[in-house]
């Protein structure tokens, strides 16, 4: 994992720390201005932790009983304060810091391991970082217009954009692959990014880009000339979407790389968008036989047709 990430993964925390902290001693000054003797209680509170500490530091022979009569009385006192507050119109924990993660405490670590709101940020960092070039904002369902198709194609990508569309609306992370084929300019892109648009919307992360520079970068930080970890970001996240598959250099390594993103994320059951100019006999030839199989096994096969959509709009333009 990159350091930077990580590092702008605690600083995103800390201060989700420090504005919850923030807040609770706003409100104190607020509600102690209001309701008197709350200021005589919450004083006591304070008092209770140098009490605490300078027994524990004595080792008298009789600490652990100072301890548990520390802690009775603390304890009655949160309940005087409490009732206190309740009886005044305010919550009983109204003074409590309200932490965007209860198990933390929005410090990232819970009995020295990294809680999970830490991991799912430094995830969703990552996606971010591999998506920062990525044009999923310029895309929408609205924009797709079957128009620029005629007769059975017309029809046929009238099915696609409602399937594609309702794919978007139902989507979670035990939603189908897809393998979208065709020559180029029909759509497939356009479609994956509108998917991509309305997942994102509603709070799943999304990682976008082509194979090729997918690959670029995994083999980059193979050899130790990056220290990201591409591979574990896109093989982890709720939707990966490759675009042109097939346009990459045929070696061994892109070729066991592709297998590998593949099968982990059949194996983790998570969705994946694979756009292509193949077609299913292209990549029975491009590929061995455990990239074909799963993509033609486990994915759902939506087959682009039509003229190139991009010619047509430059001739009508022109």
């Amino acid at each position: 994992m990159s350091n930077a990430i990580f590092d702008e993964a605690m600083r995103i925390i800390g201060d989700s720390r420090k504005r919850a902290e923030r807040i609770s001693e706003e409100r104190k000054a607020e509600v102690e201005e209001k309701i008197t003797g709350l200021k005589e209680l919450n004083n006591k509170l304070s008092s209770t932790v140098c009490e605490l500490t300078k027994v524990i530091i004595s080792k008298s022979d009789d600490a652990e009983s100072q301890i548990e009569k520390i802690k009775r009385t603390n304890i009655e006192t949160q309940n005087m304060r409490n009732e206190l507050l309740t009886s005044n119109g305010y919550p009983a924990d109204y003074l409590m810091p309200q932490y965007s993660c209860k198990k933390c405490s929005d410090t990232g670590f819970v009995d020295g391991k990294r809680c999970d709101c830490l991991e799912k940020l430094v995830e969703k960092l990552k996606i971010d970082k591999l998506n920062e070039n990525s044009s999923i904002s310029m895309y929408s369902f609205a924009d797709f217009k079957t128009s620029y198709y005629e007769g059975k194609a017309a029809e046929t990508m009238t099915k696609i954009l409602g399937f594609c569309q309702r794919y978007a609306a139902n989507f979670s992370k035990q939603s189908e692959s897809l393998f979208m084929c065709g020559e180029t300019g029909l759509g497939k892109t356009h479609l994956s990014l509108s998917i991509a648009k309305e997942v994102i919307a509603r709070g799943y992360n999304v990682a976008y880009d082509s194979i090729i520079n997918y690959l670029n970068e995994i083999e980059r930080e193979h050899f130790g000339k990056s220290d990201n970890d591409t591979l574990s970001a896109i093989t982890s996240v709720d939707l990966l979407i490759l675009d042109d598959l097939g346009a990459e250099f045929n070696s061994p390594f892109y070729n066991s790389t592709v297998y590998n993103i593949i099968n982990t994320r059949i194996n983790k059951r998570l969705p994946t968008i694979i756009s292509s100019n193949l077609t299913s006999d292209a990549v029975a030839e491009r590929y061995d036989d455990r990239i074909a199989s799963r993509i033609f096994g486990e994915y759902t096969y939506l087959r682009f047709v039509g003229d190139d959509v991009r010619q047509i709009k430059k001739i009508k333009k022109s």
